[in-house]
């Protein structure tokens, strides 16, 4: 029989129960425990506290995301860590009445498309068993086939959702092939059809569209980071206002690709800043390919998604921003918001990574995408 231990976690003095064979982020966000967290496989080290009483075991965690002298001293990632007694660990919770608030279930979908949109980026909707509630920007677990996880059970890859939370049956994914990914290369791009099942865990993450913030908002996205940002302008533009508020007053999107083919959803985007001209702006970037007078006439710039939007604006103060994509380009936007003066504070970042950053310590990635 599986041991199960109590978990109490401070400063709120919520006490939930867990499984020996469970982590103590996934019986925390079960039980409708909101506790910081972003890669959800023990690299970014979001997730990190302080166990104040009992043992666990560090599982996974990556020797740089959790130290050896952070663990002597009693620190631990609760994507990781599972249970050897009762534990009580300390977290930093903040008051954020925005914060995410749904309990992570599980869900079995069925695969209704896959389509390819542009290089290496494929389309995926998946219809779910019953209905997910979500905030714009959050993210699902799909359980990998132990097959194709060399046999191995409770294998994990986390896709943003790039639909809107009105559409809570219907799932939308936008993936790109990593060469040699257990998911992405071998699954998605491999054998995945219509028909097919597909286990899923959600919601997760924290990089959420702030309904309540009336500021205008620059997003910024590179490749398939773009899935969450077109969540948030969905959500923004098509849903409508919440207890929260109407969201930010006007959305400038920044997608960056390396050229025309890479980039995906223009006519998506195009439209709606026709439809909606006071509320969205929409600025696609190609960083290698020469930008012709025909694509110059629809919108599109030449060069480095942050260079062109540097070119943009003088200034940002007053603005707010949302970032997702590769490492690189998440650095090098915060450089550029930054310079253009708006705060950390202010920033919103999401960095995409694949398993293989777990070997060298990865940067801050929320998600892991093979």
């Amino acid at each position: 029989m599986t041991e199960t231990y109590q978990i109490t976690v401070d400063p709120i003095g919520a006490e939930i129960t867990c499984r020996e064979d469970q982590t103590l982020l996934d019986a925390c966000l079960r039980a409708g425990v909101w506790v910081p967290h972003s890669c959800t496989h023990g690299t970014c080290g979001t997730c990190k506290v302080e166990v104040i009483d009992g043992e666990v075991d560090h599982g996974a965690s990556s020797a740089f995301a959790l130290m050896d002298i952070e663990r002597d001293e009693g620190k631990t990632l609760l994507c990781c860590a599972t249970p050897r007694s009762d534990v009580v660990f300390e977290a930093d919770l903040d008051a954020d009445e925005e914060a995410p608030s749904h309990a992570v279930q599980d869900y079995t979908g069925t695969v209704t498309t896959v389509q390819d949109i542009a290089t290496d980026t494929r389309r995926v909707l998946i219809e779910l068993d019953r209905d997910l509630a979500f905030d714009a920007g959050q993210y699902m677990a799909w359980q990998l086939p132990a097959a194709r996880a060399d046999g191995k059970d409770g294998v994990t890859r986390t896709y943003s959702m790039a639909n809107p939370p009105s559409q809570t049956r219907v799932l939308e994914f936008q993936i790109r092939r990593t060469p040699g990914g257990a998911c992405s290369d071998a699954w998605v791009f491999g054998d995945l059809a219509a028909g097919d099942t597909v286990q899923l865990a959600g919601p997760y993450g924290r990089f959420t569209v702030r309904m309540g913030r009336r500021e205008p908002a620059v997003l910024i996205a590179g490749g398939t980071g773009l899935a969450p940002i077109a969540a948030m302008i969905k959500r923004v533009l098509l849903d409508g206002a919440n207890e929260h508020g109407d969201g930010p007053s006007h959305l400038s999107l920044y997608a960056g690709a390396r050229t025309r083919a890479a980039l995906y959803d223009v006519e998506l985007f195009t439209e709606l800043a026709a439809a909606h001209p006071d509320r969205f702006t929409y600025r696609p970037c190609l960083s290698e390919e020469e930008v012709t007078d025909t694509l110059a006439e629809q919108g599109f710039a030449a060069g480095m998604v942050t260079d062109v939007l540097a070119a943009d604006h003088a200034s940002l103060a007053g603005h707010v921003a949302y970032v997702c994509g590769p490492p690189a380009m998440v650095e090098a936007s915060m450089k550029t918001l930054m310079s253009r003066r708006l705060f950390p504070r202010d920033i919103n970042r999401e960095e995409f990574l694949d398993e293989s950053n777990r070997a060298d310590g990865g940067l801050r990635s929320p998600l892991i995408k093979r």
